[in-house]
């Protein structure tokens, strides 16, 4: 079985800076961490090869700069056994769609049967990049699994995380998963999955080599913009009311009638 875990370098910092002329992050000179949700992709992903005591591989890979294979490292100190590094100038700026077409594409010329993503990336928290990767790739896909209760080379049954419970999923392989944290604890990395780490050989892909051209990435091939971005202003003064919760409650519709809170 081919498992194949996408992961994102993510800045590891609350105060995000943006680029006023692309309006995307801004990497450079801010240290950076593996995404948290993608730990837990990547943990499980260990435990189903661990699980199926099968001929199994597990492929971690990344789109990004050169300096993203930091991250692709700490992935193959916990267990993973390969790593690739998508990289090309070419895509740079790329937005959900784009991302997920040049992941899918990697994906696809990786070759595999199962795709464990992260719930969302926390740079940007859309949650939308593992589910177009699944588009793109036309498998089946469960969101926000939870749990996994069977695994087998033809087929997973998973419990997925809703507004109401869970709700009991059987999905024919290849498919796709995105992880919550509820789903296990990430180990940490031994010695020797360390040196083990530090001596491998990340394998490069760019766009001429997947056969994507320049205009189905980046920013032209993106067909959504971030117009502008912003910090919301911090909220001062307030008001606090006291007493029982009939009496506030008279006090806080008086005040917004009388238009003294908005």
């Amino acid at each position: 079985m081919r498992i194949v875990v996408p992961v994102k370098q993510v800045p590891d910092t609350t105060e995000v800076r943006m680029d006023s002329e692309t309006n995307t992050l801004v990497r450079e000179g801010v240290d950076s961490i593996v995404n948290p949700f993608d730990t837990y992709a990547v943990e499980e992903a260990v435990r189903v090869k661990e699980r199926l005591n099968l001929d199994a591989s597990i492929t971690v890979l990344t789109m990004g700069p050169p300096q993203a294979e930091s991250a692709l490292r700490e992935c193959l100190a916990v267990g993973a056994d390969e790593a690739a590094l998508v990289t090309d100038r070419a895509f740079a700026g790329s937005d959900t769609w784009a991302t997920s077409l040049v992941l899918a594409t990697a994906i696809r010329h990786i070759g595999f049967d199962l795709v464990i993503c992260g719930k969302q990336a926390i740079d940007g928290d859309t949650a939308q990049v593992g589910p177009g990767i699944s588009v793109h790739l036309d498998v089946p896909q469960a969101t926000y699994v939870g749990k996994v209760e069977e695994i087998t080379p033809g087929k997973a049954v998973v419990l997925r995380l809703v507004e109401e419970g869970h709700e009991r999923i059987e999905l024919p392989l290849p498919c796709l998963w995105t992880v919550t944290k509820e789903i296990n604890e990430p180990r940490l990395p031994s010695l020797r999955g360390k040196m083990r780490a530090k001596k491998a050989e990340i394998r490069k892909l760019t766009a001429e080599e997947l056969g994507l051209k320049a205009k189905a990435v980046g920013l032209d091939g993106s067909p959504t913009r971030v117009v502008r971005i912003f910090s919301p202003l911090p909220r001062a003064g307030g008001e606090v009311f006291t007493g029982e919760a009939d009496e506030c409650v008279a006090k806080l519709v008086a005040a917004l009638t009388e238009g003294q809170v908005v």
